[in-house]
């Protein structure tokens, strides 16, 4: 049995395809591109297919994460081409690794959100900002299917600033940038709840919806505020496999080889 782990991508209007659209998506490649899967057993199997943490339907990820099992090896990168050939554009596999570690769950720790305000200036969104990190708590409300729920919003806050807008608005309206680092924690503070929480403490009100990505998630290095690859300890392993099996197999050679002549002939 084989375990590969993919990042893939929800772009563009791709966004709007809710977990379940996905997974019937990825279920379909899964067909097309003939992988080999392990499948659930019982009346009605399922391959076996792992998902981890995904973003909430409306919002772009250049970061989600799964993880397969197979019956048979394949190599990562023919699995992630095929299954990036079979998908819709938006939906693009970008990376895959064979699980070497277990727990990938738990190495995603928190994201980092990159949160696209048009209509709104960037000094106006940088006193929000200051506002919002000043706070110890930010009390904001969501409604779930149990009804209204409040909690802060601040403290699963790791890191928030705003960030230079990419070119020239030939339009001339204005915009802002915020990068936001969450994690994630119980119960979930999305970047939605973020921007509730501008709203009550500076009155931050974009005129339009805010446009979200997620650009990372994975571990989180509290001191710097940054969130690392959750499928690096994967490669570690994988090459440290790799540097295991050339000392052995350089190692048997060695032991194998034919001792060294004597110049006179003799052994």
């Amino acid at each position: 049995m084989q375990r590969i782990r993919l990042r893939y991508t929800k772009r563009g209007r791709l966004r709007f395809t809710s977990h379940r659209d996905f997974q019937r998506a990825f279920e379909r490649a899964l067909r097309r591109a003939e992988v080999p899967m392990a499948y659930s057993a019982g009346f009605t199997p399922h391959p076996k297919v792992s998902y981890a943490n995904a973003a909430p339907t409306g919002t772009g990820s250049e970061a989600e994460y799964l993880e397969i099992q197979l019956t048979e090896r394949r190599e990562p990168e023919t699995v992630r081409a095929l299954l990036d050939a079979s998908l819709p554009d938006g939906l693009d596999v970008t990376d895959a690794v064979e699980a070497h570690t277990s727990g990938l769950a738990d190495r995603l720790q928190a994201s980092v959100w990159e949160i696209r305000l048009d209509g709104v200036a960037a000094e106006e969104a940088g006193r929000a900002v200051e506002a919002f990190l000043a706070a110890d708590e930010v009390p904001v409300e969501r409604r779930t299917k149990n009804g209204m729920r409040s909690f802060d919003a601040r403290g699963a806050v790791a890191h928030l600033e705003t960030v230079p807008v990419p070119g020239d608005r030939p339009d001339g309206n204005a915009c802002a940038i915020l990068r936001l680092v969450v994690r994630h924690l119980t119960p979930a503070v999305r970047p939605d709840d973020v921007l509730s929480g501008l709203r009550v403490t500076a009155d931050l009100a974009p005129p339009v919806p805010a446009a979200v990505t997620r650009l990372a998630q994975g571990l989180l290095d509290e001191e710097t505020g940054t969130v690392t690859d959750p499928l690096a300890p994967d490669r570690d392993a994988a090459t440290a496999a790799l540097s295991t099996a050339a000392e052995l197999s350089t190692a048997t050679v060695q032991d194998g080889a034919s001792p060294a002549t004597s110049g006179d002939g003799t052994a």
